[in-house]
């Protein structure tokens, strides 16, 4: 997982930077090196993935997602605002590794239209507020939603087959 870690960290570094000049591409690869090992001490419990297929193809999905979303949630705005129907849902987890949860509750909130609001104590449960969901099936829809999209392949991806 550090490697992912350290990639992450070299690529965010020269995107902030938009620059690839020998300095950045050197600092670049020093914050790669130096951070995850320097923090490594405070993160007890180090994600697996187990599924790097999986996750790629959950990349695209909520990449196509958000752009979704965001075109939706623009024709909402735009449009008669009392069409706007908010609701606060709880969406039941079966996902009980840590990192998947924090990754669902992740996406939850960086696709428009949604914010990941609260986690019960048990971690059995996400509270969504969604910005557009007017009755029960809705909600209903909203919750299948998130569970075959989103925490179907965490599954696969953070837990072992045992879970």
């Amino acid at each position: 997982m550090n490697f992912l870690l350290s990639l992450a960290l070299f690529v965010t570094w020269l995107m902030l930077n938009e620059s690839a000049s020998v300095g950045n591409l050197l600092l670049a690869a020093l914050f790669a090196i130096v951070l995850p090992w320097a923090t490594a001490r405070w993160r007890p419990e180090q994600p697996r993935i187990r599924n790097l297929g999986v996750a790629l193809r959950l990349a695209f999905t909520v990449l196509g997602d958000i752009v979704k979303s965001n075109i939706a949630v623009a024709k909402l705005i735009l449009g008669d605002e009392r069409r706007i129907t908010p609701r606060f849902v709880w969406v039941p987890l079966s996902l009980r590794d840590r990192h998947a949860i924090v990754t669902l509750a992740g996406i939850v909130t960086m696709t428009p239209g949604t914010l990941s609001a609260d986690l019960s104590d048990d971690r059995r449960h996400l509270l969504v507020h969604a910005f557009d969901v007017d009755d029960d099936a809705a909600q209903a829809a909203l919750i299948a939603g998130i569970k075959a999209r989103y925490e179907a392949p965490l599954k696969l991806i953070f837990e072992s087959e045992r879970s």
